[in-house]
């Protein structure tokens, strides 16, 4: 069983938090029918988004029987055959679609589908492509966000997706430097030839420098004060010390993956943690 759940990568399914975004956002997060309706789009979420994981594994596993580290998925190192990998992936793909169906929307339904289609494309060649292959990785973001808006029927500024998308460019180039700071010369995949180090440097941190702009300017708009008051601003010191500390992290070993920096950063998750408490005491005082 455990060999089933570690190719589903449910410690992925962090990313997934950002289904509740909008509702957080919005001062209704404990309006109990919304929470079910989130909680029923993160469980349809993650089940798609295991579904990619499983078919990029079947896809890649000759490949990651060479790589140091990737040579232990399950498919890889041999412990789910691709039979039964096609069997569970299918029984994800319906038991997503019942999820979504119980909190239907069909432009919600519509993103779902799109987040799955490009995904697929994404395992099946687009991966290859430089800018758009980390285009896919943001987009996927940007939907997750969208799609927990739509099934509670809720507005997120813009200033609000365009920090989301300003950060999920910082951190999918950062995956991409690490990855190729990482890759011994010979092995490096075929996208990442195409990405120098510097250029990857002056993006993400582009990126990064956008993101907590418009962050700050999401506290700061008259909508978001007339709503919640004025103290939100000062969450913005806050994000700006944890982004900090994730670009510390990956100046460092890691590979860059933001679910695997988070989780092996203990101070990095009570930064996260101060943040969500100062969100919440402002939020709903």
């Amino acid at each position: 069983m455990k060999h089933y759940l570690k190719l589903m990568r449910i410690h992925h399914y962090l990313k997934n938090v950002l289904v509740f975004a909008a509702l957080a956002c919005s001062g209704m997060l404990f309006d109990g029918e919304k929470f079910l309706d989130c909680l029923l789009g993160f469980a349809a979420f993650s089940m798609i988004s295991s579904v990619v994981y499983i078919v990029n594994d079947i896809r890649d596993r000759e490949k990651d029987r060479n790589h140091p580290t990737k040579c232990k998925r399950p498919i890889a190192a041999g412990t789910v055959s691709v039979h039964n990998a096609w069997i569970l992936a299918a029984v994800l793909v319906v038991l997503s679609g019942l999820c979504n169906y119980l909190v239907f929307s069909l432009p919600a339904t519509v993103l779902l589908l799109a987040y799955l289609l490009l995904n697929l494309a994404y395992s099946f060649g687009l991966k290859k492509i430089p800018i758009v292959d980390v285009a896919i990785l943001v987009s996927g973001f940007w939907i997750r966000v969208h799609y927990g808006a739509l099934i509670t029927g809720i507005q997120v500024s813009n200033w609000l997706y365009l920090t989301v998308i300003a950060l999920a460019f910082y951190l999918s180039l950062g995956k991409r430097r690490n990855e190729l700071k990482q890759t011994k010369d010979g092995e490096t995949r075929e996208v990442l030839k195409a990405y120098p180090i510097s250029f990857l440097d002056k993006m993400m941190y582009m990126c990064l420098t956008l993101a907590n702009a418009f962050y700050a300017l999401w506290t700061m708009t008259a909508e978001t004060v007339s709503a919640y008051g004025e103290y939100l601003v000062y969450t913005s010191p806050i994000v700006l010390l944890i982004t900090m500390k994730y670009s510390l992290d990956i100046e460092g070993n890691s590979d860059g993956d933001p679910v695997e920096v988070l989780v092996h950063d203990k101070f990095l998750m009570a930064l996260c943690l101060i943040y969500m408490l100062s969100m919440l005491a402002i939020l709903y005082r």
